[in-house]
């Protein structure tokens, strides 16, 4: 039987998404389905999809819900090949765009809009740029990694972070290096990680500080998804990584530039450790209906 699905196609600096809105949580979609909604031949063209459905009908969701009751809504988000991921910290913009240009929330300019994901809790506030999310606490690995990938000659040493999903940082040389890249084929990660990781090349700006904010370009290939134009989590993951490599005296702002765009990056102490914010614009781009088996 088909599923005739309404849907809205949105995009944070050219990291788009498919989002349907499913409240009672009655809509199931298979993997085969989702990669098919994401196809940019034979569907709609996404980098994932979101389900907007409410927190208390989504089992991670209503355990969250007891210690923050004020998150009524879960980002239910899915790679482009129909795997689940953990979240997406463009998609909680876009998530968050949804939720006010809908009327499904009222967000007034100091207020902050918490949001469920598969990686806990993350509030939102609007700003000049857009959106602004507190990605939460950030931690550093202990394993030492090995990434080799196209047109570079030999494997490069990565950073291994994870902000709720996990992240490869590699510093190129410069960015005739970084425009070089082929990643039309995934990197490969020594030792294999056991649930994948996105893999971030950065190259710092010359300078790389001005005015006390840092300056980086990046390019990102996504797991289960393949290169794409932004990813919020990986563009905080890279800031993070250089700041790291610069040591002592290293900005906590960051600008972060990507094929789609360019976001900032916020470092702060909170009582529960560091925290890392990510801000951007987040945009609905049209709404539609495609037909599913």
């Amino acid at each position: 039987m088909a599923i005739k699905l309404e849907f809205t196609k949105g995009q944070g600096t050219g990291n788009d998404f498919v989002l349907f809105y499913d409240p009672d949580g009655k809509i199931q979609l298979g993997a085969r389905q989702i990669a098919k909604l994401c196809d940019r031949h034979f569907g709609i063209g996404s980098d994932g999809l979101i389900r907007v459905i409410r927190s208390e009908n989504h089992p991670d969701g209503a355990k969250l819900l007891t210690e923050w009751p004020e998150a009524e809504w879960f980002m239910d988000y899915y790679n482009a090949d129909g795997s689940e991921a953990e979240m997406c910290g463009n998609g909680t913009r876009v998530f968050a765009r949804y939720l006010t240009d809908r009327g499904l929330v009222a967000l007034a300019p100091s207020e902050t809009l918490s949001i469920c994901t598969r990686a806990g809790v993350k509030d939102l506030q609007r700003n000049l740029a857009g959106f602004a999310v507190d990605l939460g606490r950030w931690r550093l690995e202990p394993t030492e990694v090995l990434v080799q990938a196209s047109h570079l000659a030999i494997s490069r040493p990565g950073l291994s972070l994870n902000l709720g999903n996990p992240h490869v940082v590699v510093a190129l040389a410069d960015a005739h290096e970084l425009g070089e890249l082929d990643l039309t084929r995934a990197p490969k990660i020594e030792p294999v990680p056991e649930n994948g990781a996105n893999v971030e090349f950065v190259v710092p700006s010359e300078p790389m500080v001005k005015d006390g904010v840092g300056h980086i370009s990046m390019r990102v290939f996504e797991r289960g998804v393949g290169e794409t134009l932004s990813c919020g989590t990986g563009i905080a993951a890279a800031a993070l990584a250089v700041r790291h490599w610069a040591g002592v005296g290293a900005p906590n702002q960051w600008q972060v530039t990507v094929p789609g765009g360019t976001l900032g990056v916020r470092m702060f102490a909170t009582e529960d450790g560091e925290h890392v914010g990510l801000s951007g614009a987040a945009e609905l781009s049209f709404d539609g209906v495609f037909e599913l088996d």
